[in-house]
C-alpha cells in the first residue's frame, strides 16, 4: 500500500514521511545532578549517545535565568550569573520537597543570599519571589530546566521526544521523588522511571561487562562524589535463572551509604571565601567584598576553576579582572592550603562506605573492587583518604565518571520503551528507608477493661527490593476506620540527617464504606479489609486500592451428581445378576468414554466403600447384604464430608481519602503559568528563527543579483522588480521589521520567495545540466558498447557455425541447429531490451 501511494503520487512522498515520523520512538535520559545534567538519547540508528548542547558540550549546567521577557538556560544562564546573580537559579536539587524549617533551606539561603526565599503557606515549602506578581517554586524552575533538556534532545534526535528516565539520588525520600515527578510533568515528559543514580551507574558498568558476569556473586563498591553529595553503593552481580528469558545477568543493590552535603560545591565555597579573605587583606578597597553579590559570584566562578586546576597542580594563581570597583585581583593558592581549608570534609570521606557496609552486612574483605564515580573524586586528597579507608591496593577508574549514570539510565529507557529490544539485564534496586502501616484498635483486657492498642506493621523493610507489591489485611474492623502510612525505624540516620529528612509521617488514609459492606454481606464470612500497596519502578509508594473481602459457600448443583450416583448404583445391582467379573472388564475397557459422559473419573466413582463391598461380596446370582438405616445415614454423612465445599469470593471497593502529611504537590494553576511561559518561549524562538531567515534571504539574494549565473536567467524588467522588492524589504527591516510579529515576518519572507522562485529554478536547472548530461552520455555510451559487444558475439557465433556447417555433406549430422539459432535470437532480444 505504501509503495503504491508513493508510486502514484510522487509529489506527496514528503507528507507521507511526515506521517510515519510523527510518532516519536526516540527515548532520552537525564542524569540530573545538583550542578550539572547529562542527557543521553536512543533512537533508531543511534544506540546510546550523549546529547550535545548548543555550545557542543557534553554536560549542561542545571541553571535557569529569568529576565523580564526572556529565559536563558545552561551556559547562557551561568554567563548572566556573574553579572546579575539575582536572576539566575541553580543548585535546586537540595531544596526539592523541603519545608521552610528544613536545615537545607537555611543552608541554601546562606549560599545564595541574593534570592528571596519565602514560605508557601499552603504547602509549607519555599518559593522564589521574582517580583510582586511572579513567584516560582523549585519544582517549577526544575520543570523549566527539564523542558530545556527535552528541547536539546529533540534537536539532536530531529524528532519529538516524550519518554524519559531521570536519575535521582538514592537517598531521595518520597516527597523528594514526587517533587521530581512534578517537575517532569511540568516539562511535558512522560517519566518511564526515576532511577537512582547509583543504580544507573551500576547498570552501565554491568551492561558493558556482561560476559564477565556468571553464577558466582561479585561484590563491587561504587563511590560517587558529585558536586552536592556523596554516595557509596555495594552492588552484587551474578547470573540468575528466570522463567521468561532463561539465565540472565542481574545486579542487586545490597547496601547504600550517603552524605547529603559532602561534595565539590562545598569545597568551592570554601575556596571562594578564602579568595575573598585574600582580597580584603590586600586592602585595595575599603568595601568588604563579601557584601558585594556580583563580586562573590565572580569569586565562586574562579574558585570552581581553581579547584579543577589544583587537582593536577601543586599551586596556581587565581586572577579576576575588575573584581570590584574596577580593581583586579590576583592571589596564589597552593594545594596544601586547599586541603587545609577542607580538612573536615576529607575526614567525612569514609563515612558513606561504613554506612553501605553496615546496610549490606558485609566487610571490605567481601568487596572485590572500589570504583570511582563523579567529578569530585578527581580531587587527589579524596582518593588518598578513600584508599586508606577501604584498604585496597588501588581504586578502579574503569568507568566514565561523568557519563556513566546518563548512559545507564538511557539503557533502562530503551528497555522500558516498547520501541526497542535490548538484551535483558535484571535490576533489583533497594528502598533505603523502611515504610510501615500504623493503626489503633480497641482491645478488651481479661478484667473487661477496654483499651486502645497501637499497632505497627512493616510494609517495606530497609533495603527491601523494588518494584514490589504488598497487601496488608485488617481483620477486626467492621466499620469505617483510619490508618497511617509512615516511615519505619530511621535509627540508622544521624541526628542531622533526621532533621534534613523531614516529616516521618507520609499519609493518613481514611476509609469509608466498610460498615455498609458488612451490612450488605451479613450472611458471608469476612476475610478482612485488604489494602493493596505498590512501590513502583521509581521508588514511589502508591496505595492502589482498598477492598472489603468476603467468602460464601456455594452449594453444588444436585442434578448431575444425583443422576450420576443413581447410574452407578443401578450398575452395581446389575452386577449381581450377570457375570460380575466380565461386566467389570467391559467397564474398565470403556471407562474413559463413560467418564467423559458423566464428568467423573473411574477412580473417583469407585472410591465409595459400598462399591468395594459390592465387588467383594457379590457372586453369581447373589444379592448384596442389606444395610441398616444407621449404616446408611453414617455413609451419607461421610460422603458429604468427603466432598470439598465450593467457596466464592466477594469483593467490595472501599472509598479512600488520602491526607498527605509530608509535602503537598503543587497546584495545577502553577503549571498553567509555566505553560504560558513555555508557549511564550516557543513563540520567541519561532520569531527569532523567522527573523533570521528573512534577514539571510534578503542579504543573500541581494548578493546573488550581482552574480553572472543569476543575471543570465532574468530579464531587465525582472531584475528591477526583484532588486526593488529586496531593497524595500531591507529598509522595512531597519525601520519596522525588528519589532514585527512572527506572522508578519513569515508573510514578508513568503512574498519574497514567491517573487524569486522562477529565477532560482532556472539557475538550479542550469547548474544541474552538466552533471545530468554527462551522466546521460555515459549511460548511452555504456549501453551502446554493451549492445555492440552482444551483437558481435552473436554474429561471430553465427558466421563460425555456418562456415562449419558448409564443410559438412547433407548426409552428415548438422552442427547448425534451429534450436540454437532460436536461443541466440532470444538471448540477443533479451539483452538488447534489458540494456
Amino acid at each position: 500500500y505504501i509503495y503504491i501511494y508513493i508510486y502514484n503520487q510522487p509529489e506527496r512522498t514528503e507528507s507521507l514521511t511526515d506521517i510515519f515520523v510523527a510518532e516519536s520512538i526516540a527515548v532520552m535520559s537525564v542524569d540530573l545532578g545538583s550542578e550539572w545534567m547529562k542527557i543521553a538519547l536512543v533512537k533508531p540508528g543511534v544506540p546510546m549517545e550523549i546529547v550535545l548542547n548548543k555550545e557542543s558540550r557534553r554536560k549542561t549546567p542545571v541553571a535557569v535565568c529569568l529576565k523580564e521577557n526572556e529565559r536563558l538556560f545552561g551556559d547562557s544562564a551561568l554567563g548572566v550569573a556573574v553579572k546579575n546573580p539575582k536572576v539566575v537559579y541553580r543548585f535546586l536539587q537540595s531544596i526539592l520537597g523541603k519545608t521552610t524549617d528544613n536545615p537545607q533551606v537555611a543552608q541554601y539561603q546562606k549560599h545564595f543570599p541574593e534570592h528571596q526565599l519565602q514560605r508557601d503557606e499552603k504547602r509549607g515549602t519555599v518559593f522564589f519571589k521574582f517580583s510582586e506578581e511572579l513567584q516560582y517554586t523549585p519544582e517549577e524552575l526544575l520543570g523549566m530546566i527539564l523542558n530545556y533538556s527535552r528541547g536539546l534532545a529533540q534537536d539532536f534526535a530531529e524528532q519529538p521526544i516524550k519518554d524519559a528516565v531521570i536519575t535521582v539520588p538514592a537517598y531521595f525520600n518520597q516527597a523528594e521523588r514526587r517533587a521530581v515527578l512534578q517537575a517532569a510533568h511540568i516539562a511535558g515528559l512522560k517519566v518511564l522511571q526515576l532511577i537512582n543514580d547509583n543504580t544507573a551507574v551500576a547498570l552501565n558498568y554491568g551492561v558493558f561487562r556482561r560476559k564477565d558476569i556468571n553464577s558466582t556473586a561479585q561484590n563491587i563498591l561504587f563511590y560517587d562524589m558529585g558536586s552536592g553529595s556523596t554516595t557509596a553503593t555495594i552492588v552484587t552481580y551474578q547470573t540468575v535463572k528466570t522463567k521468561e528469558s532463561g539465565t540472565q545477568p542481574q545486579l542487586q543493590i545490597h547496601g547504600v551509604g550517603f552524605d547529603r552535603t559532602l561534595g565539590g560545591f562545598e569545597m568551592e565555597l570554601r575556596l571562594r571565601d578564602h579568595l575573598a579573605k585574600h582580597f580584603n587583606e590586600q586592602k585595595k578597597s575599603k568595601k568588604d567584598v563579601r557584601e558585594n553579590l556580583r563580586a562573590m559570584a565572580k569569586l565562586l566562578k574562579e574558585a570552581q576553576r581553581l579547584k579543577t586546576v589544583l587537582s593536577a597542580n601543586a599551586e596556581h594563581m587565581a586572577q579576576i579582572e575588575g573584581l570590584m570597583d574596577d580593581i583586579d585581583f590576583k592571589a596564589k593558592v597552593t594545594r596544601s592550603e586547599f586541603e587545609a581549608l577542607c580538612e573536615d570534609l576529607f575526614d567525612r570521606v569514609p563515612g558513606p562506605v561504613k554506612e553501605a557496609l553496615a546496610a549490606a552486612e558485609m566487610s571490605m574483605d567481601e568487596i572485590e573492587q572500589v570504583i570511582l564515580v563523579g567529578g569530585s573524586t578527581r580531587v587527589p586528597k579524596v582518593q588518598d583518604v578513600l584508599l586508606k579507608a577501604v584498604g585496597k591496593e588501588e581504586l578502579s577508574k574503569n568507568i566514565n565518571a561523568d557519563e556513566a549514570a546518563a548512559m545507564g539510565a538511557v539503557y533502562q529507557a530503551a528497555a522500558l520503551s516498547k520501541a526497542f529490544k535490548v538484551k535483558p539485564f535484571l535490576v533489583r534496586d533497594a528502598a533505603m528507608f523502611p515504610i510501615q502501616v500504623e493503626f489503633s484498635r480497641e482491645t478488651e483486657e481479661e478484667d473487661g477493661i477496654k483499651t486502645m492498642k497501637h499497632n505497627k506493621r512493616i510494609l517495606f523493610q530497609r533495603m527491601a527490593p523494588y518494584p514490589q507489591r504488598k497487601v496488608i489485611t485488617f481483620n477486626r474492623y467492621m466499620d469505617d476506620f483510619v490508618f497511617y502510612i509512615n516511615y519505619g525505624d530511621l535509627g540508622f540516620l544521624s541526628e542531622q540527617d533526621l532533621k534534613v529528612f523531614g516529616s516521618q509521617n507520609l499519609t493518613m488514609v481514611k476509609l469509608s464504606g466498610v460498615g455498609s459492606s458488612f451490612k450488605k454481606h451479613s450472611d458471608a464470612e469476612s476475610k478482612g479489609i485488604k489494602a493493596h500497596f505498590n512501590m513502583d519502578e521509581s521508588g514511589v509508594l502508591i496505595l492502589d486500592r482498598v477492598e472489603s473481602v468476603f467468602e460464601t459457600i456455594v452449594e453444588e448443583k444436585e442434578e448431575e451428581s444425583t443422576l450420576t450416583s443413581k447410574f452407578w448404583k443401578c450398575l452395581s445391582i446389575l452386577c449381581v445378576y450377570i457375570h460380575t467379573h466380565t461386566f467389570l472388564n467391559i467397564i474398565k475397557k470403556n471407562y474413559n468414554i463413560m467418564c467423559v459422559c458423566f464428568h467423573r473419573t473411574w477412580k473417583h466413582h469407585f472410591q465409595p466403600v459400598w462399591w468395594w463391598q459390592l465387588r467383594a461380596k457379590c457372586k453369581y446370582g447373589q444379592k448384596p447384604e442389606e444395610k441398616s438405616d444407621a449404616e446408611k445415614v453414617e455413609e451419607a454423612e461421610a460422603d458429604k464430608k468427603s466432598k470439598p465445599q465450593k467457596k466464592s469470593k466477594i469483593s467490595e471497593d472501599i472509598t479512600v481519602e488520602l491526607e498527605v502529611n509530608d509535602v503537598l504537590d503543587p497546584s495545577t494553576e502553577d503549571m498553567e503559568v509555566l505553560q504560558d511561559l513555555t508557549d511564550r518561549d516557543l513563540e520567541k524562538q519561532e520569531r527569532e528563527k523567522t527573523l533570521n531567515s528573512l534577514e539571510a534571504f534578503i542579504f543573500e539574494t541581494q548578493d546573488k543579483m550581482y552574480q553572472d549565473e543569476y543575471l543570465a536567467v532574468v530579464t531587465e524588467e525582472e531584475k528591477e522588480q526583484i532588486t526593488g522588492k529586496l531593497s524595500e524589504a531591507s529598509n522595512w527591516m531597519d525601520e519596522e521589521g525588528y519589532t514585527a510579529g512572527t506572522k508578519e515576518l513569515k508573510e514578508k519572507l513568503s512574498e519574497l520567495k514567491k517573487l524569486c522562485k522562477a529565477m532560482f529554478f532556472r539557475v538550479e536547472e542550469r547548474k544541474k545540466w552538466p552533471d545530468r548530461l554527462a551522466a546521460l552520455d555515459s549511460i548511452a555510451a555504456s549501453i551502446t558498447s554493451s549492445i555492440q559487444r552482444v551483437i558481435n558475439e552473436t554474429m561471430t557465433w553465427k558466421n563460425e557455425t555456418v562456415a562449419e556447417q558448409e564443410k559438412l555433406s547433407p548426409t552428415e549430422k548438422p552442427v547448425l541447429l534451429s534450436k540454437d539459432i532460436e536461443a541466440k535470437r532470444s538471448f540477443l532480444d533479451r539483452e538488447v531490451n534489458y540494456l
